[in-house]
């Protein structure tokens, strides 16, 4: 009996050919928006889109996830050699009478195939954005090694996209795979933030060394958060408690957290191999909705921290507060209405929004001892921001 290679590259360049299709219109759109702009602003235009582009990505990475969808093709980069279900119809066919409710079936097929067409568009943007800045290293300031460094995360990213579908599921693989989707979209936003300074387009705010530093901390809690959400959801620990503010009818129900947080293990075991308890279950639920108390009470006093600093951070501050105030919302809907799709979705969204705002916030202060207040002073600028 034949078996399907869980690597097979064969269809790379097909699926890379997908990838360029996505990216064409993108950069068409780019270059129409801004046809006299200067290499900086270009750069900085086509950083925002590609940004836009991965936001997206993470979005549909949850909705695969949550679809059960991430093994709708059971090999990988295409979907059984194929690339697209298209070409993989008499294997999905196979797949799908021996198991219907099994996770091959033609939805869920494409939903992960459209996954991969949209992460290779956007790895191809990034190659345009790494190789433009080469060229333009002496018109644009801003040194290659950052849109080098986004090359190199979105690689491997992209292997533990592969490690996702080869390691079927494995819960420490898919949630690297979403944290560094979350670190894809800091670093695109840090270097959106690069061009601008180069066009001398964005602002930096004098502010408290201390307090710099515990912005600094608070994006670490948040990371912590973020890293806490991507365990409950690949574990599918959401439904553990299905009540708020108690859990199972109890403020501190029958946990398990050695098991719970056992970090090398295979989805619904433990190390064992023996079937995880659902106090683990309870266990990687209570202990993020726990921590996120300290978050939300953390983002809000950022958000005031930056509200109060100077008001070219205002905006950045409204954000930040709105973005907390969602996920408390979304996180909320997740547990009260049985966890449903859309509510998931949105709190996904919402933590890659945070991560985006955050990230642009910290690059808008800088620490010092004395600070002297100049609210409509851009201090990288010297002139009105």
């Amino acid at each position: 009996m034949d078996t399907q290679a869980l690597v097979d590259l064969s269809p790379a360049a097909r699926l890379m050919l997908m990838g360029v299709l996505v990216a064409v219109l993108p950069l068409w759109w780019v270059w129409r928006r801004q046809p006299h702009a200067t290499p900086a602003q270009r750069l900085r235009l086509l950083t925002v889109v590609t940004l836009f582009l991965t936001f997206d990505l993470v979005l549909f990475g949850a909705f695969t996830r949550l679809t059960d969808s991430g093994l709708g093709c059971p090999d990988w980069p295409g979907c059984y050699g194929a690339a697209s279900p298209i070409g993989a119809h008499a294997d999905i066919s196979a797949a799908q009478a021996a198991m219907p409710s099994g996770p091959v079936t033609f939805p869920k097929a494409w939903i992960e195939m459209i996954h991969r067409y949209l992460a290779t568009g956007v790895g191809v943007l990034i190659i345009v954005l790494a190789v433009q800045t080469w060229r333009q290293r002496r018109q644009v300031p801003v040194s290659p090694l950052w849109p080098l460094l986004t090359l190199v995360w979105v690689c491997v990213q992209g292997a533990f996209g592969a490690l996702t579908v080869t390691m079927k599921l494995f819960p420490a693989i898919v949630t690297l795979h979403l944290l560094f989707g979350l670190g894809l979209l800091a670093l695109l936003r840090a270097q959106a933030v690069q061009y601008a300074r180069a066009d001398q387009a964005w602002p930096v705010v004098p502010m408290q060394r201390n307090s710099v530093w515990m912005l600094w901390l608070v994006f670490v809690l948040l990371w912590l958060q973020i890293a806490l959400g991507g365990w409950v959801s690949t574990n599918y620990a959401v439904l553990a408690c299905t009540e708020f503010p108690m859990c199972q009818g109890s403020w501190w129900p029958p946990m398990d957290f050695a098991t719970g947080f056992q970090w090398w293990r295979e989805l619904g075991m433990d190390r064992s191999g023996a079937a995880i308890p659902f106090a683990a279950l309870t266990a990687i639920h209570m202990a993020h909705r726990a921590f996120a108390v300290l978050v939300i009470v953390a983002l809000c006093w950022a958000a005031w921290q930056l509200w109060r600093a100077d008001a070219t951070l205002r905006p950045q501050a409204r954000w930040l507060a709105l973005g907390a105030a969602w996920q408390l919302g979304s996180g909320l809907s997740n547990v009260v209405l049985d966890w449903p799709l859309l509510a998931a979705v949105a709190h996904t969204g919402g933590a890659a929004a945070l991560v985006v705002v955050f990230t642009g916030a910290l690059l808008s202060v800088r620490g010092q001892t004395q600070v002297q207040h100049h609210p409509s002073i851009s201090s990288t600028t010297g002139r009105p921001a």
